[in-house]
């Protein structure tokens, strides 16, 4: 264990003993923009400060641009492995200039958000537009249907995500969405409380016991392309 300052709301910091992670990798979905004001910035870095500081690896969307760029270099800076998944298609549009630890470039969207999803052992949503949002909400239906138990958290800088957490509270009230799969959101305002919260995330939401498996998901989706491409 080690002795760690980490940054909190309004500037504060805490001083913590860190014991190691129960994760080894976590994929964090985030924007190729880096918004307008300069705390999405600052929360990307901090985001990757707190990832070395913990020692864990990242995976990302792969782009060297915006929160991708600032998150992915903080970590690989710390000495942490970062590895980005990236469409060929984009290649050009997200990379520029030198490339931020290992690259893998896959053919498309579907099999990029596969191979993060795979490789993670957590997932935590910066902020971010609509490919942000999109895969965050694959990963909690993943989650609600059993596929996969891992935790997924979302970082609510400066109650950037307050509107779809109103959004997500008033479905369950209207009932489309249950108690239990609301609890698969874990979400707050720093990278500390919200990296602590999932450290101790128990995942109790899934009471159906869904018998579906990743081999599973993948063999549906293998038997959807060969049947499209006949």
């Amino acid at each position: 264990m080690e002795t760690i300052n980490h940054p909190i709301q309004d500037g504060a910091t805490v001083v913590t003993t860190v014991k190691p992670s129960r994760f080894k990798r976590i994929c964090v979905f985030c924007g190729s923009c880096s918004g307008k004001s300069p705390v999405y910035r600052h929360a990307a870095i901090q985001l990757g400060n707190e990832l070395v500081e913990r020692k864990i690896d990242l995976v990302y969307g792969g782009g060297s641009i915006g929160l991708m760029g600032l998150v992915s270099k903080a970590v690989f800076d710390g000495g942490q492995h970062v590895l980005g998944v990236i469409p060929q298609v984009l290649m050009s549009k997200e990379i520029i200039g030198e490339s931020v630890g290992e690259v893998q470039a896959v053919l498309d969207m579907h099999e990029r958000k596969a191979e993060m999803a795979r490789q993670a052992d957590a997932f935590i949503a910066l902020p971010g537009g609509y490919g942000t949002l999109e895969e965050l909400l694959e990963v909690i239906t993943w989650a609600q249907l059993g596929i996969h138990q891992k935790p997924v958290g979302l970082l609510n800088i400066d109650g950037y995500y307050n509107s779809l957490l109103s959004f997500i509270d008033n479905a369950v009230d209207e009932g489309f969405i249950t108690p239990s799969a609301r609890r698969i959101i874990v979400s707050s305002p720093t990278a500390y409380e919200l990296l602590s919260k999932l450290e101790d995330y128990d995942p109790k939401h899934n009471e159906t016991e869904a018998k579906l498996s990743w081999e599973i998901e993948q063999h549906l989706d293998y038997t959807a392309k060969s049947e499209i491409s006949r």
